[in-house]
C-alpha cells in the first residue's frame, strides 16, 4: 500500500479475531516504530509482545490489578470483563518508555517517541491490512501490573496495542477539514 494512502486512511479496528500477524506482518510493524522521531537517538521505548495463554495469564494480572486499585471485591461481570480484556485480540503489543535522564530529552518527549513508534505500527498494520487499536486506561498505569510485567523503575506503559485479523472490513476514515486544524499564524 502506498505511505500516503495509509497515512490517509488508517482507522482503528476494535474487532479482532484470529489469526494474529504473521512474522512477516510483525517485521513490517516492528520496523516501522523503529523509524519514529527519537531526539538524541535514545531508543526509549521497548514492547512485549503478549499472545497464546500468556493473555489469560495477562488477564489474571489485570483482574489481580483491579482489584487491588478499586479496594473493593468487584462483581462476577467486572471480574470476567476483566479476565477477557487480554483476549480480545490473538496479539497484544505493550509499549514502555525507559525514560532516562537526558539534558536536552525530558521525560515528556520520550513518551512522544513511544507514541510515535505506536503510531507508525498502527500505520504499518493498516497498509498490512493487520487490525489494530490503541488503549490505554488504570491499567496501564497501575504499579501492579508493571511489577508483574517486568518493568524497571524507570518504565512505565504508554499502551496496549492489539492486533489481530479484522472480524469485517474497516471502516471509513472520516473526512476532516484540514483548514479546522492548521492556520498560519502571523507576528502582526
Amino acid at each position: 500500500m502506498d505511505a500516503l494512502i495509509a497515512l490517509h486512511n488508517r482507522v482503528s479496528t476494535a474487532k479482532l479475531i484470529g489469526p494474529a500477524p504473521t512474522e512477516q506482518q510483525r517485521q513490517n510493524l516492528f520496523r516501522a516504530a523503529l523509524r519514529a522521531a527519537d531526539h538524541a537517538c535514545l531508543r526509549p521505548w521497548r514492547f512485549l509482545l503478549v499472545e497464546g495463554e500468556a493473555r489469560k495469564r495477562l488477564g489474571r494480572i489485570f483482574l489481580h490489578a483491579s482489584e487491588q486499585a478499586e479496594g473493593v471485591t468487584l462483581t462476577e461481570a467486572q471480574r470476567q470483563r476483566t479476565l477477557g480484556m487480554p483476549l480480545r485480540a490473538p496479539l497484544i503489543i505493550i509499549a514502555i518508555t525507559r525514560l532516562q535522564e537526558h539534558p536536552k530529552v525530558p521525560y515528556l518527549e520520550q513518551h512522544m517517541s513511544t507514541a510515535a513508534a505506536v503510531q507508525a505500527m498502527l500505520t504499518a498494520a493498516y497498509a498490512e491490512g493487520v487490525g489494530a487499536y490503541w488503549r490505554t486506561g488504570p491499567l496501564a498505569g497501575n504499579p501492579l501490573v508493571a511489577k508483574e510485567l517486568g518493568l524497571a523503575q524507570n518504565e512505565r506503559i504508554d499502551g496496549f496495542i492489539y492486533c489481530g485479523t479484522p472480524e469485517s472490513a474497516p471502516r471509513q476514515a472520516p473526512d476532516l477539514q484540514v483548514d479546522a486544524f492548521f492556520s498560519y499564524w502571523s507576528a502582526h
